[in-house]
């Protein structure tokens, strides 16, 4: 049965607590590692819970599954993040949408692999948006429109590649049929011209960093 959106509460440092403002009534939550303390503390439900259970509390995952968690355990001598589980556990439940709450953390090594995997072409067939601290991100393939405030800022940076075929409505800094190459700073620091920017590009996958507050 497919769900309009799955909601994954990575571990490592919790999201703000606004975060849970983000999830709709009634969203099944995936719960990775640590994250079961996260998604308990932020008032979720928990329907999976999974990973190698090293960073949660004592306790947390039995109490999950007291209150209904199924629970899918992991070695720690694993081939993938306990966030990539957790992705592709969502992906099974065959969402439109899958939103990722997530605290910034000390590990750059896990921050970095976590944004190169939302691009990853495995999950090409879902919108994937993440709250990631204060920031937002969100994965555009082909065309998504964006909703913010005149002034806030947004990133366009390519990932897996060169991004072809980019333009912009809504952005002071418009794109017009333009590439943006994987690694380059060129879709840095733009700006919400109005209260909604439509991005679309014609190879590739971009995505969009609006990292809270304007310039």
């Amino acid at each position: 049965m497919s769900e309009e959106m799955v909601v994954i509460v990575a571990g490592g440092e919790a999201p703000p607590p606004d975060a849970a403002l983000e999830v709709p009534p009634g969203a099944s939550v995936v719960a990775a590692d640590g994250g079961v303390d996260h998604a308990r503390a932020l008032g979720l439900e928990v329907t999976l819970a999974i990973g190698d259970f090293d960073s949660v509390s004592p306790g947390g995952v039995d109490a999950a599954a007291a209150e209904g968690a199924r629970v899918e355990r992991h070695p720690a001598a694993k081939d993938s993040t306990d966030l990539e589980l957790a992705l592709d556990a969502a992906l099974d439940l065959e969402p439109a949408r899958i939103l990722v709450l997530a605290g910034v953390g000390e590990r750059l090594d896990h921050l970095a692999a976590a944004l190169l995997l939302l691009g990853s072409a495995h999950y090409v067939g879902v919108e994937l948006d993440a709250r990631i601290g204060n920031a937002r991100l969100h994965v555009v393939r082909d065309r998504r429109t964006l909703h913010g405030e005149p002034g806030e800022l947004v990133s366009l940076l390519a990932l897996h590649g060169p991004a072809d075929g980019v333009r912009t409505e809504g952005l002071l800094y418009p794109l017009a049929g333009e590439t943006l190459e994987a690694g380059s700073s060129r879709g840095v620091s733009n700006l919400f011209a109005a209260a909604a920017a439509t991005i679309s590009l014609e190879r590739g996958t971009l995505l969009a960093v609006r990292p809270g507050g304007a310039t």
